[in-house]
């Protein structure tokens, strides 16, 4: 489903502090405005498909997706989560390197790739923070190879609340210190999906966490923390080690 009525103002943008727009003037901000439109995706609807050719680029602005990645047997692998303000798209690539897929409800700030990539050769502030982006995204795929191929389940389950829970912090330009609090996007089959656990692990894994004080549960989704840093220690990570903020 593509929703073109939606607009929302660059300078009233929830994502702007952390967006590929993040450095540009109002000028530059004007210029974007006319090469931009925003398309809504429902929960499970494909957005790109991996060797599809992209005539967009964009940056998440509500949801979450994920970057699969398909072998030839059939099999899928999940390569890394598309959080709000992720940036979707490649300058000087034609074509999709993954599939991406709407994990929740998800509307994206796209675009039109030609004009945005001749902008982006007269526009510094948005190549440098495009490079920031991309050097963001290589320590967050990094983080996501050792998630899935070292850690422990406790591990895999403290890490992948961590994340969410610091981007969440990040967006609303609160420090990822003390207590936090945040809603996860995934069901717990989607976290065992994702994770390459079972869905009864994932949920053994996130009673234990809850009964030893490290995290407490408001329903299925609603999670308080009460210390980010002890959720960092179970997830094997210390306060600023390589996570994705």
């Amino acid at each position: 489903m593509q929703d073109h009525s939606t607009h929302v103002q660059c300078s009233e943008c929830p994502i702007r502090h952390r967006a590929v727009c993040a450095k540009c003037e109002s000028d530059e901000l004007s210029r974007l405005e006319q090469i931009k439109y925003y398309r809504s995706f429902q929960a499970g609807q494909t957005i790109i498909w991996s060797g599809d050719r992209m005539d967009f680029v964009g940056s998440v602005v509500t949801g979450i997706a994920t970057l699969t990645q398909t072998m030839e047997d059939g099999r899928r692998q999940m390569v890394g989560l598309l959080l709000p303000s992720d940036f979707v798209g490649r300058p000087g690539r034609s074509v999709a390197a993954y599939d991406v897929t709407a994990t929740t409800d998800l509307v994206m700030c796209c675009f039109r790739k030609k004009p945005f990539e001749d902008m982006m050769a007269a526009t510094p502030h948005i190549a440098q923070r495009l490079l920031e982006m991309t050097l963001d995204e290589l320590d967050a795929a990094r983080e996501w190879m050792l998630l899935l191929g070292r850690k422990t389940a406790r591990e895999k389950i403290a890490s992948l609340i961590s994340i969410i829970a610091r981007r969440e912090a990040a967006l609303h330009l609160r420090k990822p210190k003390g207590m936090l609090s945040v809603d996860l996007p995934l069901t717990r089959e989607e976290m065992a999906d994702y994770l390459g656990l079972t869905l009864e692990t994932v949920s053994r894994q996130i009673s234990a966490l809850k009964k030893d004080g490290v995290i407490a549960l408001e329903g299925n989704r609603h999670v308080q923390i009460p210390d980010i840093d002890r959720l960092l220690e179970e997830a094997g990570d210390d306060s600023d080690g390589g996570m994705l903020v």
